[in-house]
């Protein structure tokens, strides 16, 4: 019998803060100035959801090349004044974090200071304090557990009584990896592409949907 849930662990760009689109756009003008030229699309679907070590090995491996460390320091700035100008909370997430009742927290491939930043732009910090996670203090980013692992330990959950909410085939593996529970917020990513879980493309459905896998005997 599955556990109840315990911990509901949020991915942070595409879940809380709408920043998917922004940042692939910015890193796709980035990749075709290296000479890299993709759609956005191929971007989003290569990259979405890894960490930025998983991205610059992958970039370089591509590339056949060492990427300055000048190039990532101005993508970053460009990405930042992007999220100042134009970043949104992802549409009904606001009024879901408010009626949430377990635990929550947020478990993101982005470094301390882009989650910080992000859900300080969009009013979200508040509802997790310091109960934020970056794949920068594991080994191994998504798709390996690491991440999820480290949360659920720091929450003092086992990881059984853990949901995770991600929108990227690469977090699904991952959350999959440490054996937790995980729904699939589709609004940018093909349903087809989650793997054979329960997925949702509307975020005003997600307490209702908790409370299902709540109830399950």
């Amino acid at each position: 019998m599955p556990k109840p849930i315990e911990l509901i662990i949020f991915d942070c760009d595409g879940v809380l803060v709408d920043s998917e689109l922004i940042a692939n756009q910015v890193l796709q003008q980035g990749l075709a100035s290296l000479g890299w030229t993709l759609s956005l699309a191929e971007v989003m679907q290569r990259f979405m959801g890894k960490s930025l070590a998983s991205c610059e090995g992958e970039i370089a491996a591509f590339l056949n090349t060492d990427i300055p460390q000048a190039f990532w320091t101005s993508l970053q700035q460009t990405t930042y004044a992007r999220f100042r100008a134009d970043l949104q909370p992802v549409a009904g997430i606001v009024e879901v974090l408010d009626v949430i009742k377990q635990p929550k927290c947020v478990a993101s491939s982005g470094s301390h200071e882009k989650i910080n930043t992000t859900l300080g732009i969009t009013g979200l910090k508040h509802h997790f304090n310091d109960a934020i996670y970056s794949a920068t203090s594991v080994d191994h980013g998504k798709p390996a557990p690491d991440l999820f692992l480290y949360a659920a330990q720091q929450m003092q959950t086992d990881p059984s009584a853990c949901l995770v909410i991600e929108d990227s085939p690469y977090g699904v593996q991952a959350a999959r990896a440490a054996d937790m529970r995980v729904l699939g917020y589709c609004a940018l990513t093909p349903k087809e592409r989650m793997g054979a879980i329960p997925t949702f493309n509307d975020m005003s459905t997600l307490p209702t949907l908790i409370s299902k896998l709540q109830n399950i005997p």
